[in-house]
C-alpha cells in the first residue's frame, strides 16, 4: 500500500489516476481502473450530448461501486462545446470528482465546488498551477513535457518541473507524462509528488476501447516515435507519428496557417484512428512514455504491478542503497 495526502483526501486505494483521453474515457475502462483502486474518468466530451454523459455515468455505477471521476476539457475548437451543459450533466448525476484541462477552470470550479465536488485541475506550468490552487481546486495535475496531448509552450520535463510544482503548492499534486510503470511512480513520489496521471499506459490496455492495432503499434514504437504539432499556432500537442502528423508538421514549417491543416486534425479523423485501427486515417495522441510500454496487460494487472514495483524500489532498493556500508575501496 501507498499512502499519499491523494488516496487520502479522494477515497482511493492507490496514487494512480487514470485521466481523461478523447474517444477512451469511457465506462469499461473507467471502471476496470476504479475496480483496481485507482482512479479513473470518463471524458465527457467523448460523449456526443449531455444527456449521453448522464448515461454513461450511469452506465459506470453498473460496473464499479468505487469512486471515479469526470474529465472537462476546455480547448480552442472549430465548433465550441455547450460547457456548462456538460457541467450541469456532471452536477446532476452526482459526480464526485471533476478534472478540469485547458483553459481557466475558475468559472466551472465555483459551480462545482457549490456541489460538494472535487475538482482537480491539469497544468503545465508553475504559474498555472498556482493559479488553479488561487482558484479553489483541491489538487493539481502537472504535464511533463514527456506528455501526450498538450504539454504547454515552456518544455519543462517532469524532472524539473514536478519538484518545482511541489515545492510552491499547498494542495496534492500528481505527476503527468512519461510515465508508465512503478519505476515512474517512485520516481514521481521521489520528486515530491502524490500520485501519478497516465494516459498513454492506459490507452494500451485491453481494457481500453480503442482498436488493437492501436495498442499494438504502441508496444512496437520507441520514445523516438512521436510528432509536436502547432507549435506555429501557440498550441502545442504531442501526437503519435504517422503520415498525418509528418504532414502536418511540413505544412507548419512552411508557413501554413490553421486553415491549411484543419481537415488533417479534425477529430473526425482523429477517432477513425481509435475506432477502425488505420493508423494513418488521423492524428492521436500518444506521450514518450510509449517507448517504455511492451505489453497490453489488463488495468488490474497494471495497477498491481506498478504498485509492487514502486513499493520494492522505494522499500528494499533505494533502502539498501542507504544502509550499503562503504567498501574499503570507496573510503
Amino acid at each position: 500500500m501507498l499512502r499519499t495526502r491523494f488516496t487520502e483526501e479522494f477515497g482511493i486505494e492507490h496514487p494512480i489516476v487514470q485521466g481523461g483521453m478523447m474517444w477512451v474515457g469511457r465506462a469499461e475502462l473507467v471502471a476496470a481502473v476504479a475496480n483496481a483502486g485507482a482512479l479513473g474518468f470518463i471524458t465527457a466530451l467523448t460523449q456526443p450530448t449531455p444527456d449521453d454523459l448522464r448515461a454513461e455515468v450511469a452506465r459506470t455505477r453498473e460496473l464499479t461501486d468505487r469512486p471515479f471521476g469526470v474529465n472537462l476539457t476546455i480547448l480552442p475548437s472549430i465548433t465550441p462545446p455547450p460547457y456548462e451543459e456538460y457541467r450541469q450533466a456532471i452536477i446532476d448525476s452526482g459526480v464526485t470528482i471533476v478534472e478540469i484541462a485547458g483553459a481557466n477552470p475558475a468559472v466551472h470550479t465555483a459551480h462545482l465546488k457549490e456541489h460538494g465536488i472535487k475538482v482537480i485541475h491539469k497544468a503545465t506550468s508553475v504559474k498555472h498551477a498556482l493559479k488553479a490552487q488561487q482558484v479553489g481546486v483541491d489538487a493539481v495535475s502537472i504535464d511533463g513535457f514527456e506528455c501526450a496531448g498538450h504539454p504547454g509552450e515552456q518544455d519543462i520535463p517532469g524532472l524539473v518541473l514536478i519538484p518545482a510544482a511541489a515545492r510552491v503548492l499547498d494542495i496534492p499534486v500528481l505527476a503527468s507524462g512519461g510515465i508508465a510503470d512503478g519505476r515512474g511512480l517512485a520516481a514521481a513520489l521521489a520528486l515530491g509528488a502524490d500520485g501519478v496521471n497516465m494516459g498513454t499506459r492506459f490507452l494500451c490496455t485491453q481494457e481500453s476501447s480503442i482498436h488493437h492495432a492501436v495498442k499494438e503499434k504502441i508496444v512496437a514504437n520507441s520514445e523516438l516515435e512521436t510528432q509536436l504539432i502547432f507549435r506555429t499556432l501557440g498550441n502545442t500537442a504531442r501526437v503519435a507519428d504517422n503520415e498525418v502528423s509528418r504532414k502536418v508538421v511540413e505544412i507548419e514549417r512552411a508557413g501554413g496557417t490553421f486553415a491549411d491543416i484543419a481537415d488533417l486534425v479534425s477529430g473526425r479523423r482523429g477517432r477513425k484512428v481509435f475506432e477502425n485501427g488505420d493508423l494513418d486515417a488521423g492524428i492521436w495522441s500518444a506521450g514518450l512514455c510509449q517507448g517504455l510500454i511492451d505489453d497490453i496487460p489488463t488495468v488490474a494487472e497494471l495497477v498491481d504491478r506498478m504498485v509492487a514495483e514502486a513499493t520494492e524500489i522505494i522499500t528494499h532498493r533505494l533502502a539498501e542503497l542507504v544502509a550499503a556500508p562503504v567498501s574499503a575501496d570507496r573510503a
